[in-house]
């Protein structure tokens, strides 16, 4: 039998919710593939995977499932040929091993490429296909029919420094109705990705990191065009748990720079970043001579917690001189429960570029392919305020395809201001997607 320990009875979702009061109190002076976020909380998940492995669950948190060793003392399992838990031919009695979800092993498009790659070169990517009955002002404003948001295809080789010096780089190229949110859209126009003539339509291409890296030890330098470190939310739709984005990362963060930047993991807890691009969302452009710093910190709390401070400050290139950051803190409850909560603050010499917000986020995981999640938004614009809540739900069919369905609604104090800003207010928003892996 598959033991849940530490878990909360029942799914009772409270969601940490920031009030009108809150924003009263915001003082007035006040966001991807390379995510440290995603970094970080990786590392802290695959700590806990090692752990339920010891207790004999690897079928069930990896997601991958192997025939159990041995069944009420019996020894001979090897008769649970589908390795999911069902069992042993030989014995009797034997326990689920993988619980009520077995995914099986995804098919990867690298596996067709494998025969004579010996340069260690992963071949990947993913399509995406949605459908939401409203605007929402995002990325999801192509409403009424089904759209392919991204078919995403990469090539990279990680540049791995355990044993000195290394090399690697990382294409990514994509097309769909998420083109115009993906490309460096701080550029010139016609430089780069940038109305250079690519786009159909609502369809467009999108060539969001070209770099290449070095790294040795701790030591990593990536130099060319990236994904940025900045917010929990990314680009890239496998890496998020909503079909929609919030607010706060769609108007207050960067999606990909153009320079350099360093990651020096200092410890197992501390990773430092540092580097200079040339302003926010440019492909191998300058505007206006954009110039400015991007690092910070993650640090690994404990076991479960994390926290990750990334700012940008200097020329930010078409979002003017000023300062930007991100603040995140990730913590897992228990086996269950993830609780998140984020907040970004920018503030450039643009008039009115005043902006803060806070992002929280509640998850439950019911088991490897069914897992709950809410979301709270307070964006603070300005002197206005901008609420949205949403609700949703990620079903995995099997080790490639997930389905997201989700219910969103947003309300502003100031709906003149916000629907001319062409952010509907006042909308429930039903939306659902599919993303294939491959």
């Amino acid at each position: 039998m598959k033991l849940k320990l530490h878990c909360l009875g029942g799914f009772a979702m409270v969601l940490f919710l920031a009030t009108p009061g809150m924003a009263q109190q915001a003082p007035n002076n006040e966001t991807k593939l390379a995510n440290p976020v995603t970094e970080i909380r990786d590392y802290v998940e695959s700590s806990v995977t090692q752990t339920k492995s010891a207790s004999n669950l690897t079928g069930d948190s990896a997601g991958s499932c192997s025939a159990p060793t041995s069944c009420n003392g019996c020894s001979n399992c090897s008769g649970d040929s589908s390795g999911c838990g069902n069992g042993c031919s030989t014995c009797s009695g034997c326990s689920n091993g993988c619980g009520s979800c077995c995914l099986g092993d995804p098919y990867k498009l690298q596996d067709v490429f494998s025969h004579g790659n010996d340069y260690g070169i992963d071949i990947g990517g993913w399509m995406q296909w949605g459908y939401h009955n409203k605007s929402n002002g995002l990325f999801n404003s192509h409403p009424g029919s089904i759209n392919a948001h991204q078919n995403w295809l990469y090539f990279e080789k990680v540049a791995d420094g355990k044993c000195g010096w290394d090399w690697g780089f990382r294409a990514d190229i994509m097309y769909g109705v998420d083109a115009a949110d993906t490309q460096a859209f701080g550029n010139n126009p016609g430089r780069w990705d940038y109305l250079n003539g690519w786009d159909n339509g609502t369809y467009g291409w999108a060539m969001p990191q070209l770099y290449a890296e070095v790294a040795n030890g701790p030591l990593s330098i990536k130099m060319g065009h990236f994904f940025t470190l900045i917010g929990y939310e990314v680009v890239p739709a496998p890496q998020n748990f909503f079909y929609s984005h919030a607010f706060t990362m769609n108007n207050s963060e960067p999606f990909t720079h153009t320079g350099f930047l360093a990651t020096y993991k200092a410890t197992d807890e501390v990773t430092l970043y540092g580097g200079w691009t040339a302003g926010w969302d440019t492909g191998f452009d300058r505007f206006n001579d954009g110039s400015n710093f991007l690092g910070g910190v993650s640090l690994a709390l404990n076991d479960s917690t994390t926290f990750t401070y990334i700012n940008t400050f200097g020329d930010l290139g078409a979002r003017g001189e000023g300062y930007s950051h991100s603040l995140v803190l990730d913590t897992n409850i228990n086996d269950c429960w993830n609780y998140v909560i984020q907040s970004d603050l920018v503030e450039t010499d643009l008039g009115g570029d005043h902006q803060f917000g806070i992002n929280q986020y509640l998850f439950y995981t019911l088991n490897d392919c069914v897992k709950l999640g809410g979301r709270f938004e307070w964006w603070k614009p300005g002197q206005s305020s901008v609420y949205s809540i949403t609700g949703g739900v990620n079903i995995k069919a099997n080790a490639n395809l997930i389905i997201r369905p989700e219910v969103r609604h947003q309300w502003s104090g100031n709906d003149t201001a916000f629907n001319a800003g062409g952010i509907p207010v006042d909308e429930t928003i039903f939306g659902v997607d599919a993303i294939l892996t491959f």
